[in-house]
């Protein structure tokens, strides 16, 4: 793989170039901009040497949501699945009623469901998770194989004393048990998620529910008594496990992430799978067995605990996920759904709280932390270049202004319950594929001392398992494509070729979709990647606020997971999964060298496309003449440099635009200053945060007036094409609306929800000490904004979100960047 250069040609778009994709931009003056940016951003404003030492305290803030906590006018549009006897609704009943009986005198909130809340509850023989206990049918467990008796007492030799690592030499998955957070309380959850997984809603409120996805899967699941003293039946058997993976950047593969140097120790340090169910479409089908029923009759999903403490693959660290970290995951996984891009989902969001719950100390950043004031125009070191020069360089450097944390701050821990049809990663072929290969290496060396072996890879435990996670991806991702044509005759080459196909396409609609909306991943390696092209790790990730190439929130990004290289990022990941399958190819007949070829360069043309529909689809192109995919190619390139260099807000642009096609229909229509007029809105959706110049508004008036007539041109193709066609054709302002969303989570918006649920406690900051009350309704807020991120939204939601950023939240560490 070529190395990511970042601005090198003539526009900011990724290109395919033999088997990779290059980010492609104007910037003359780009390495000037990597010089200055040493020496004039990417720290903090220097603090006083007698700052106060590091001190850690425990919160004592009390718990508040808003009623939406208990109810939720979108679940009750879903139909429910299973029938409810009327001791089950009795339950349910006491359920709510003990909700209820918990709420606040503030009639803005109440009280999180505990299980202090619900242990008035009248016991009966009904078990609030038995619809649940009835669906699990644990494939992962059952296909696949955990570490052997010899690799495991080999392993277990050399496990620390300190914390639970270890290296996992073979094997799928390791069992393992989460860690139940202390005092769990139910901060929110997904109705959809709910209602989805068979659950209802009653029983989210339950003791058991908050239990079991807090961590505390065996005392959720115990044996009780009911009212007679009768034992009610247990539900017993729970498999939970985290699996070990891979890591590969950019294509290269690396071990010394792994603290034995080979990679055996990598894999979920704090994710563990707590189930995997089938749920039945419909009532009919409850009489067969679920397993039965997948997938043409019910669904498949996995759920699993994100910072649900050590595993074998913890590296040192506590296993824990912080409260801050654990709202962004709920949220940002559930406004990705809603927008319309594959994604994992979040069931619920559960915090340890006070008193007495657990906390984490994380690295973080104190009110000081802030990049300098960025270079101005009259900077005497940018005396040497002309005007559109010296804003790109002020643009990169605004782009690439990061910083590492300067303080301590201790959180309350939480745990959300992602949910998706599989967590398979690129990363987990990838493991066994090295192993396959290093055992080839062997048995090379064996042929070349002894003249002869006395078995062939397809014979080894490294290469059947290898094989046999090959399947079980299919089966659990693509089985109509790549796993029920070939798995009665067994033919895994076929099997394989099927699975990158469908993996290309799944991948590569992915990442468009991210450039759609304005979303950077910012971790985007080959085990962050999954291999049902779904998007996953809501951690480093930032929704643009200021456009650029390569704008990324994480510290750690760099360029190659810049927002305009991550078409890159996950071509190369599809590269690596090319890699992982060569070995079972080769092992049956194939080409290896031929398949890689006919791979990545098929991937190069999907990526590539996949990313100019998103663009186009954006300007409203999307439907037109057949010379309109290279026109709209132009109009993008037209407008890119001053997107970057006036620094636009990527969300604000795009939406106003929309305002003008929905405004100035596509027909004979000659105001451009109206249209200039509304792309620029008022002083909030003014979609640029430097005030053009007149050449810089000369230069936009031009492009809309280009932009608009090939509008029309796509308008007058679709009514040429049949005097009906114009009915069946979604209207253009329509199909722009719906690529170009109004709302999108940006990190300042997140900032304030996560700040008032735990403002958590600094160093050196003297009111973070005192008892200040957890305040989730931005939380929920946000919650109810993301579901409709395309529509208009009321009064007070377009007024408080629909804007640019505050001009601070683009210097402050843990809002325009962090670690």
């Amino acid at each position: 793989m070529q190395q990511i250069k970042p601005i090198t040609s003539e526009k900011a778009k990724p290109r395919a170039s033999g088997s990779n994709i290059i980010f492609r931009s104007s910037s003359p003056a780009s390495s000037v901009a990597f010089i200055l940016l040493a020496g004039l951003s990417c720290y903090f404003s220097k603090t006083s040497a007698t700052s106060p030492p590091i001190k850690v305290a425990t919160n004592t803030s009390l718990m508040r949501i808003p009623p939406s906590a208990f109810t939720s006018s979108t679940s009750l549009a879903f139909k429910k699945r299973f029938s409810v006897s009327m001791q089950k609704q009795q339950q349910l009943k006491h359920l709510k009623t003990a909700a209820s009986a918990a709420s606040s005198p503030n009639k803005k909130s109440k009280i999180i469901m505990t299980a202090a809340t619900t242990s008035s509850v009248p016991s009966s023989s009904y078990h609030p998770l038995q619809n649940f206990r009835k669906s699990l049918h644990h494939s992962f467990i059952e296909q696949l194989s955990s570490e052997d008796p010899l690799n495991l007492e080999k392993s277990l030799k050399r496990k620390s004393n300190i914390h639970p690592g270890r290296p996992i030499y073979n094997g799928h998955y390791v069992k393992v048990r989460p860690t139940p957070l202390k005092n769990p309380k139910l901060v929110i959850y997904s109705p959809e998620m709910v209602h989805d997984l068979g659950f209802e809603e009653g029983e989210v409120y339950s003791e058991e529910f908050v239990r079991y996805f807090s961590g505390d899967v065996d005392g959720a699941t115990a044996t009780t008594s009911n009212d007679s003293g009768e034992e009610m039946e247990g539900l017993k058997d729970i498999e939970t496990w985290a699996t070990p993976y891979a890591l590969s950047i950019m294509g290269k593969r690396y071990t010394n992430n792994c603290p034995y140097g080979t990679g055996d120790g990598y894999g979920d340090g704090r994710a563990i799978s707590i189930g995997e169910v089938v749920v039945p479409f419909n009532n009919s089908d409850e009489d067969s067995s679920n397993e039965s029923l997948y997938p043409k009759h019910a669904a498949r999903y996995e759920l699993q605990l994100k910072g649900a403490g050590q595993t074998p693959f913890c590296r040192g660290a506590d296993g824990r996920a912080v409260l801050r970290s654990s709202i962004r995951e709920f949220l940002a996984s559930e406004a990705m759904h809603h927008l319309g891009i594959s994604t994992t989902r979040a069931l619920s969001l559960i915090v340890s709280d006070d008193p007495g719950g657990d906390t984490s100390s994380r690295p973080w950043y104190s009110e000081r932390a802030q990049t300098r004031a960025l270079p101005t125009m009259d900077d005497p070191r940018l005396a040497q270049y002309d005007d559109n020069q010296k804003r790109e360089i002020i643009s990169q450097i605004a782009a690439q202004s990061k910083a590492d944390p300067d303080v301590m701050r201790e959180e309350k821990c939480a745990i959300t319950t992602r949910v998706a049809s599989s967590f398979v990663r690129i990363g987990h072929l990838d493991l066994f594929a090295r192993r396959v290969e290093m055992m080839q290496a062997k048995l090379a060396v064996a042929m070349e001392k002894d003249g002869d072996v006395d078995m062939s890879i397809k014979e080894t435990q490294q290469y059947q398992e290898l094989e046999d996670i090959m399947w079980h991806a299919c089966f659990r991702e693509y089985y109509d494509e790549a796993y029920a044509p070939y798995w009665e005759s067994k033919d895994s080459k076929a099997a394989a070729m099927a699975l990158m196909n469908a993996a290309m396409v799944r991948i590569a609609k992915m990442v468009a979709g991210w450039i759609r909306v304005g979303f950077v991943q910012g971790n985007f390696n080959a085990d962050n990647c999954l291999i049902g092209g779904r998007t996953m790790d809501y951690g480093p990730f930032g929704f643009l606020d200021v456009y650029h190439p390569l704008s990324a929130k994480w510290t750690g990004s760099g360029d190659h997971f810049g927002f305009m290289n991550q078409p890159n990022a996950g071509y190369a990941n599809f590269a690596v999964l090319v890699e992982s399958l060569l070995p079972i190819i080769e092992a049956n007949g194939g080409d290896a060298d031929d398949i890689r070829n006919e791979m990545l360069n098929k991937a190069s043309k999907i990526f590539e496309n996949a990313v100019d529909e998103a663009i186009t689809a954006k300007m409203g192109l999307d439907i037109g003449p057949p010379d309109m995919v290279k026109i709209a190619d132009a109009l993008y390139g037209e407008i890119e440099p001053l997107l970057r260099t006036a620094r636009a807000d990527w969300t604000l642009f795009w939406r106003q635009l929309t305002y003008v096609a929905t405004k100035y229909k596509p027909v004979d229509n000659d105001d451009y200053d109206g249209m200039l007029y509304t792309l620029l809105g008022d002083d909030d959706t003014n979609p640029f945060y430097d005030k053009l110049s007149d050449q810089n508004r000369d230069t936009l008036r031009a492009w809309i007036e280009k932009w608009h007539k090939e509008l029309t041109r796509c308008h007058t193709f679709i009514i040429e094409q049949s005097p009906a066609a114009e009915m069946g054709v979604v209207p253009i302002e329509e199909r722009m609306r719906l690529a170009n969303p109004k709302f999108t989570l940006k990190e300042w918006m997140l900032v304030d929800a996560y700040t008032r649920a735990d403002p958590g406690k600094i160093p050196g900051n003297p009111f973070s000490f005192k008892p200040v009350k957890a305040d989730y309704s931005i939380v929920h807020e946000l919650f109810e904004l993301i579901k409709d991120p395309y529509g208009e939204g009321t009064p007070e939601n377009q007024k408080k979100y629909y804007r640019r950023a505050p001009p601070e939240s683009l210097r402050a560490g843990g809002t325009a960047f962090m670690s």
